[in-house]
């Protein structure tokens, strides 16, 4: 993101630890369902637990080294979380696939940065709700096609704009709800990651199970959005 226009808030949302630390929730939560299914032992998912409830720093650097040799950013992350916990982490990504996290992640990230615009709005629509009402009879002058137009109320150049924030808000609220899903699109984690997906996941992020294809999704996708159109 550009510094000069990014916020904390969002640029944090997208920082590379960011990134990482909601693979790794994603690998844990699928290992633990594994080993609720019998797939894998217990004490993986075990491992796992006790060593993020350390608070570990996620060395983004020596992530980047790792993959700078595999050619594979997620190998690279598995590699670099097995070294820093153990045997146990054999285990992670069992039935998965690197689109079931990194499409996952990116559901993720998108939830978090539109509930950040959603308050933004939420605040400013407030804003103007409050000037809207306050300047209820301050007169100004009307426009019309660049020349004054008939005299009308600064109160109601504002509650036309109270109005056109609360359609952009509720087309953001319709795009979070639609777009940001939580879809596992391989046959072959169906029985696990999308387990421990909808079990987990879904309640700390907030995110709606899709269990489909991935050319489902994008068709529903296009459906809707031409139908909004």
């Amino acid at each position: 993101m550009v510094p000069r226009y990014a916020r904390p808030a969002m640029t944090a949302i997208w920082e590379p630890e960011a990134r990482y630390r909601i693979w790794f929730e994603i690998e844990a939560h699928a290992t633990e369902k594994l080993g609720e299914l019998g797939v894998v032992p217990p004490s993986a998912a075990k491992a796992l637990w006790d060593w993020w409830a350390t608070n570990p720093r996620i060395d983004v650097a020596a992530i980047d080294a790792i993959e700078a040799v595999t050619k594979h950013d997620v190998i690279a992350f598995l590699d670099w979380v097995a070294k820093e916990v153990g045997p146990e982490a054999r285990f992670m990504h069992q039935g998965m696939t690197s689109s079931d996290v990194l499409d996952t992640t990116l559901n993720v990230q998108l939830t978090q940065a539109a509930d950040l615009l959603i308050a933004d709005i939420d605040a400013l629509l407030e804003a103007i709700k409050r000037r809207a009402v306050e300047h209820k009879y301050t007169p100004t002058i009307g426009r019309s096609h660049g020349i004054h137009a008939e005299p009308t109320t600064f109160g109601l150049k504002l509650a036309q704009a109270y109005a056109e924030f609360a359609r952009c808000r509720t087309r953001l609220v319709a795009a979070r709800a639609e777009r940001f899903g939580l879809r596992p699109r391989r046959a072959l984690c169906a029985r696990s990651a999308e387990g421990a997906h909808r079990d987990r996941r879904l309640r700390r992020a907030r995110l709606d199970p899709a269990a489909a294809t991935g050319v489902r999704q994008r068709a529903d996708a296009r459906g809707a959005q031409h139908g909004a159109d």
